[in-house]
């Protein structure tokens, strides 16, 4: 048994057991991972996959335990790697964070910047994500810290720190009526288009909350995970944006007008997460401590270090 066959079992499960797609993400052939299961099937005397001709539909039970202890295994060696690095390369490595678009285009600017200054030998690596996908990432060991505004404080594999919080906001073509009816209501705005972002990202469940809390149906007429798409469809003429306030920002030059609406949706807070019970190097802690200089260093650690279960992520708060 090596670790390539390990590889194999958890890249077949995330896969969905397409062999073309294991081969392509380990750089090998799609023979060679055949070759590896066999190999590993013979060595064990069971079963991993349940067939149809050539093709996996599935993990039998044996199959199933493997794959818990195969991820178990390779999670710990990634850990001796990490340990490793955390003696010896203090202030040079690669630090990749997973966030989603609207953090990596108006709230991570700053923070990125003043990392450099501190870590100039640090490569940075922004994989753009909606929030499961960065859960994904952080679980799997593909990205140091995640950044998002949902999902990733709810899961136990994750130890979650908050950034800051945020409010939605609408944008409207100068000159739109909305702009005579401040403050704007529920009601008045469910008789417009609505152009927003897609289920799952940047507080799309807090406009939805709302709206049904009162009893109306909004009509979203276009939704997307970027927020200057939806800006610029609002620009088209084709509704009233529901964006995060941090991406409304407008020049003088802008056709657009800004309207208030954190009285019409809860607040939102942006969370920072790293895989619970992983060695981090110096630069990973000094980058959370740039975010959000309110968090304790002591505090982090040993929140993120701790492989409890029963324990609850830090209270939220607004900074």
């Amino acid at each position: 048994m090596n670790f390539q066959q390990l590889k194999i079992i958890k890249e077949a499960a995330r896969c969905e057991f397409n062999l073309t797609e294991v081969a392509n993400a380990l750089f090998t052939s799609q023979s060679g991972v055949s070759r590896h299961i066999r190999d590993l099937e013979d060595e064990l005397g069971v079963e991993i996959f349940i067939r149809r001709g050539k093709r996996l539909l599935g993990m039998t039970e044996p199959g199933k335990a493997l794959l818990t202890i195969a991820e178990r295994i390779l999670d710990e060696a990634g850990k001796v790697r990490r340990l490793a690095d955390v003696f010896t390369n203090e202030s040079n490595g690669v630090l990749t964070i997973a966030t989603t678009h609207t953090q990596a285009r108006y709230s991570l600017p700053r923070v990125i910047k003043a990392f450099r200054a501190l870590y100039p030998n640090v490569r940075l690596e922004l994989n753009q994500g909606s929030p499961q996908e960065i859960v994904t990432m952080l679980v799997a060991g593909e990205a140091d810290i995640g950044i998002a505004s949902e999902q990733v404080v709810n899961n136990p594999a994750l130890a979650a720190f908050p950034w800051f919080s945020w409010h939605h906001a609408l944008l409207v073509p100068k000159g739109h009526e909305l702009e005579q009816q401040q403050p704007v209501t529920l009601n008045a705005l469910s008789r417009y288009p609505l152009i927003t972002y897609r289920q799952g990202i940047t507080g799309r469940s807090r406009v939805d909350r709302a709206f049904h809390a009162a009893g109306l149906k909004p009509d979203i007429v276009l939704s997307a995970q970027d927020s200057d798409v939806v800006k610029t469809y609002v620009e088209l003429g084709l509704g009233v944006g529901v964006l995060a306030d941090q991406a409304c920002e407008l020049d003088q030059h802008s056709t657009l007008t800004r309207l208030e609406a954190k009285h019409l949706f809860e607040s939102n807070t942006v969370w920072l997460g790293l895989k619970r019970g992983q060695l981090q190097r110096n630069y990973v802690w000094q980058f959370l401590e740039l975010c959000n200089a309110n968090l304790s260093l002591e505090e982090i650690k040993r929140q993120a270090l701790s492989l409890g279960e029963d324990e609850t992520p830090v209270i939220d708060f607004q900074i």
